[in-house]
């Protein structure tokens, strides 16, 4: 898994740009104030979620476009926003101004990954964890891991045998399951199905109203995390009483020049599997689409896989020098990530007011503003 690439994914491969979140910074006179966009705001705090969420978000978005066209407010998640729907928009956001926002999530997924997140911080933490993140992907630290990775696979195509399934259902577990040894190693064995367990609670309840009361998602998904943040800190405690050498991303985390507390170990590692699983599955499920909808291109990455195969003896595993034999295979995948969808949102922060097209996405009314951007 190429982290650099999934994070170049995460900000320009988003067909569906949305949810900007606008703070205020500066308070404007009267004379620079510019009206909203059309809409309308639902209910007080709810605001809309329901109708969004009750159904295929796309038939509320379609909707809210014909009535008000390509930019329009509304209220979601406890938050106002504005939803824009205009390659031009994404590309203001995105590329043009993109020094005038940054990442950001909802308030519950926010409390859900942990504060301590890599998507919350800029400026030197921000720098620190990304190298920390990086170094633990690059080819020295996983080139051992192929015949784990290719064991996963094995296994996942044993369990498909005869069933009919959802096939991007089936690639998040599967990713899950690679994303664990890049976290823990050959440790995750034995943790496994109970971090799958919590974390399949909490994801959940990612897209939620923040009410934590019995019964709601989030407060299932707040207990779930909780559970999840205590599985972590005795696999950091067992780690520390037996000290070794480890290449994983843990491994990363818990050198001493590092400096992090558990907190802060305990939400960047959520927040992998979270920034790793959703995406490396939506390119897994675009590759087979795409393959079995071109039927030569099809035989012909299945060819170059059987020649690898035909040099190996029974039993034997595929090695890192192995996947440098797979030029086609490589360009299959670089095309999907070029041509797919792989994200429906993702989300930026304005870090100061903005103004798009005549229009404020920040009213002096409200303490924080979200904006929607759809393509």
């Amino acid at each position: 898994m190429d982290f650099s690439g999934l994070f170049l994914t995460l900000s320009a491969a988003a067909l569906f740009l949305c949810l900007l979140r606008f703070i205020a910074g500066v308070r404007r006179s009267s004379s620079t104030k510019l009206p909203l966009p059309p809409g309308t705001m639902g209910y007080p705090y709810v605001g809309e979620t329901f109708q969004l969420y009750s159904q295929d978000p796309n038939v509320f978005f379609a909707a809210k476009q014909r009535r008000y066209g390509s930019v329009f407010k509304t209220h979601v998640l406890g938050c106002p926003c504005v939803m824009i729907s205009s390659p031009e928009a994404a590309k203001f956001v995105l590329v043009t101004k993109s020094h005038l926002f940054k990442p950001t999530f909802p308030a519950s997924k926010e409390r859900m990954l942990g504060k301590q997140a890599i998507f919350f911080h800029q400026g030197d933490y921000h720098s620190k964890l990304r190298k920390l993140v990086l170094r633990a992907f690059m080819p020295d630290a996983i080139r051992n891991m192929v015949p784990h990775i290719e064991s996963i696979a094995q296994e996942s195509l044993n369990s498909w045998d005869g069933t009919q399934l959802n096939t991007y259902q089936e690639m998040k577990t599967y990713t899950f399951n690679v994303a664990l040894i890049s976290i823990l190693g050959k440790d995750e064995v034995y943790y496994r199905e109970d971090l799958k367990r919590c974390y399949y609670i909490l994801e959940k309840g990612y897209n939620s109203m923040p009410i934590n009361l019995p019964g709601t998602l989030f407060h299932k998904a707040m207990k779930a995390r909780k559970e999840l943040a205590q599985i972590l800190a005795n696999i950091l405690s067992k780690r520390r009483q037996n000290p070794s050498s480890h290449t994983d991303l843990l491994g990363s985390f818990m050198e001493d020049k590092a400096g992090l507390t558990d907190e802060q170990i305990a939400d960047n590692i959520i927040g992998v599997i979270f920034a790793a699983r959703d995406t490396t599955a939506s390119v897994l499920t675009w590759i087979l689409k795409y393959l079995a909808d071109n039927p030569t291109v099809l035989e012909a990455v299945t060819e170059e896989q059987m020649a690898i195969r035909k040099d190996k003896k029974e039993g034997e595993s595929l090695t890192w020098e192995d996947t440098k034999k797979m030029p086609l295979t490589y360009r299959v995948i670089q095309e999907t990530l070029r041509a797919a969808t792989i994200l429906s949102f993702t989300f930026r922060e304005a870090v100061e007011d903005v103004e798009y097209e005549g229009m404020y996405k920040y009213n002096d009314t409200l303490d924080q503003y979200v904006t929607y951007v759809i393509s």
